[in-house]
């Protein structure tokens, strides 16, 4: 496996870990005052236009983690939007 690939998935795991934290904490409490849907909104379209991007080009790394990110992020989003 080539450095670059590598360097690629360890930043997929740091992208999608950034998000468990507050997707944990949204599943455990409910709260989602404190998280601004405008921002969510901002995040899930860059996810989505970057998994387009990752399949337009190919590149699997850029599809799994910004599709993982996006399911990640979606959820948070939609738990904002329905409190």
């Amino acid at each position: 496996m080539d450095t670059a690939l590598i360097v690629g998935y360890l930043a997929s795991l740091c992208s999608v870990c950034s998000f468990l934290p507050q997707v944990r904490k949204v599943i455990r409490t409910g709260e989602t005052e404190a998280i601004s849907a405008k921002m969510y909104c901002l995040t899930v379209t860059g996810f989505i236009l970057w998994t387009a991007f990752g399949f337009m080009r190919s590149e699997w790394p850029i599809i799994v983690t910004n599709a993982a990110c996006l399911v990640l992020s979606a959820f948070i989003l939609i738990k904002k939007l329905r409190s």
